[in-house]
């Protein structure tokens, strides 16, 4: 096989929650563009029918569906509708994400909460619902959880003091470990990426106020380019990923090498 040929994803199906905007929208167009189906879900439907318009007029085939990934039951109807539509789900990115700034001993506890319940309950239905019907088809699949450095480090008191979104990432990039060795045996691999600082809806706030502090907190000195976080979705979605599961990989400008 051609090494590029490993990169593609032609006939596969990925469900890309989260999918409207920010780092989930340049990710269901990447694997767009490596050949897949994209099924995208998220709680607003405006932005993913914008989404789905942009990959079938360059060619890909798209099916957008609002939701709300905390809940079992909107869970399982995406994943049936995947199913129906496209004949299963092969890729999974778990990408659908919230969160919540204030000095920890000031967090409210509903806000907390809040986080919590969207990044990691989120994450583990959406991974339950589609990592049964990979197990049920019997030809294994991919997941990738969207992590963050975050999860991996604490945060920054002068301009980052998110409590529940770092720890909410510290458990799904271990849930990404618990996941890899469970549903090995099944063929399933899973994987999470843990991004730094990419200019998106979630983060532009905090880039506004605080550009010139992250700025040196980034050995690169910038932020993340949409196209960098791109090919390393399509790599871990992919067959030339094949042999990795339960790994982290970090994408943030050399942040945590610090």
């Amino acid at each position: 096989m051609n090494a590029l040929d490993l990169f593609r994803l032609d006939g596969k199906t990925a469900l890309v929650t989260g999918g409207g905007r920010g780092l989930g929208r340049y990710m269901a167009e990447a694997l767009s563009d490596a050949g897949a189906n994209v099924v995208l879900c998220s709680r607003k439907q405006e932005p993913l029918d914008e989404v789905k318009r942009e990959i079938e007029a360059g060619g890909g085939r798209a099916l957008a569906l609002a939701a709300d990934v905390t809940e079992p039951e909107d869970v399982g109807r995406v994943v049936s509708a995947a199913g129906e539509e496209f004949g299963g789900v092969d890729i999974l990115v778990n990408n659908s994400g919230a969160t919540w700034g204030a000095p920890t001993e000031e967090m409210p506890v509903e806000k907390f909460d809040h986080v919590m319940r969207v990044n990691v309950r989120g994450t583990f239905l959406m991974s339950q619902a589609v990592g049964r019907t990979m197990i049920e088809r019997g030809s294994g699949g991919t997941i990738v959880n969207i992590a963050s450095v975050a999860g991996l480090v604490g945060g920054k008191p002068d301009y980052m003091q998110t409590v529940g979104y770092n720890s909410s990432k510290g458990a799904v990039i271990n849930m990404t470990r618990d996941l890899a060795t469970g549903w090995a045996r099944y063929g399933i691999t899973v994987n999470a990426i843990a991004p730094g600082w990419f200019p998106t809806r979630m983060s532009g706030g905090l880039i506004e106020k605080y550009e010139k502090e992250m700025l040196a907190d980034i050995p690169l000195g910038r932020f993340g380019k949409p196209e960098e976080l791109k090919g390393v979705i399509v790599f871990l979605a992919s067959p030339a990923a094949a042999y990795m599961t339960g790994q982290t990989v970090v994408v943030d400008g050399g942040t945590t090498a610090w």
